[in-house]
């Protein structure tokens, strides 16, 4: 498979479509002109709305390497760009001793070599594969991290370059295809954005949801797949503390498969709900006569349009 960016807007849908990723085509003209600018593409949006896939049917399809900079409190340079490998080094001191060889300056230099580095993702980075193409970066749930890495990522972001100071400057031959995820549980620095391509990844409708639902389950049951999306398209309505994504809908298709339903009924739908609700506050707001309810105006409505 090329390692190429597709060179049109159809081209970009085709590419996720045979990474099985259902998108509509505003998302495909972003991210279209995100690969040909070379700019960072941010996502934005709830929880379960296939932010976080995009990069990996990018990886996947462009046979790409996958780096992933899985995002949270307290990140900091040691975990997110590099280190050294303090043990190696001191072995190296002690050999150096144990061999007579007290040349300071030199040993001092020998133990800052490539070789006692560990790389950590944004400085794998700015490495190139065997084929010459860069990795795709994927930075994952950027809004968990605090406003100092914030500003550090903005740094190497703008250059695609780090600077170690016992080595010196290391900039990407070729910069990578970088993917950025937030799902907004705090406002990122407008001088981030400014340097990405921004698109907000909202929650699919029903067509799509059951095209997705087609596509990650086909075990489904039509007319299962149906009722779930309907189900799930109505629940979103209701005001819950979480709101299931496409995540929670692909997790409950798959259990109610693995229970061989055909069919949805109030019963199991009570019995399943925690694989799609996450929250018990919300499960008591639901369970029963609510869901009930819904149930049977999903089904009245797929009987009026002849399903």
């Amino acid at each position: 498979m090329s390692t190429s960016i597709p060179n049109d807007i159809d081209a970009t849908l085709e590419l996720l479509t045979a990474g099985d990723y259902i998108a509509d085509r505003s998302l495909a003209t972003t991210l279209f002109l995100a690969l040909k600018m070379g700019r960072p593409l941010f996502l934005e949006g709830e929880a379960g709305v296939g932010k976080t896939e995009i990069a990996k049917v990018l990886s996947a399809t462009l046979s790409r390497p996958l780096v992933r900079l899985q995002c949270y409190e307290g990140l900091d340079v040691a975990s997110a760009v590099y280190e050294w490998n303090y043990a190696r080094q001191m072995i190296e001191i002690r050999l150096a001793e144990a061999s007579g060889e007290i040349d300071r300056e030199r040993l001092g230099q020998d133990i800052f070599r490539h070789e006692f580095l560990i790389k950590r993702p944004l400085l794998q980075a700015l490495e190139v594969g065997a084929d010459g193409a860069a990795p795709v970066l994927l930075i994952d749930e950027l809004d968990r991290t605090d406003e100092a890495f914030e500003a550090y990522l903005l740094e190497v972001l703008s250059d695609f370059q780090i600077t170690i100071p016992e080595i010196g400057t290391i900039a990407a031959a070729q910069p990578p295809i970088v993917i950025i995820t937030s799902n907004r549980t705090r406002e990122i620095h407008d001088a981030l954005k400014r340097r990405c391509l921004y698109y907000w990844v909202d929650y699919p409708d029903a067509e799509r949801e059951l095209a997705i639902l087609r596509i990650k389950v086909p075990g489904c049951e039509d007319t299962l797949s149906r009722q779930v999306v309907g189900f799930i398209q109505r629940l979103r309505e209701h005001d819950l503390f979480k709101l299931p994504g496409i995540a929670e809908t692909i997790d409950w298709a798959t259990a109610l498969t693995e229970l061989n339903k055909i069919v949805l009924d109030p019963e199991t739908v009570d019995d399943t709900l925690g694989a799609l609700l996450k929250y018990q506050d919300d499960i008591q707001k639901i369970q029963g006569s609510e869901a009930a309810h819904i149930l049977e105006d999903v089904k009245r409505e797929m009987a009026a349009g002849g399903h």
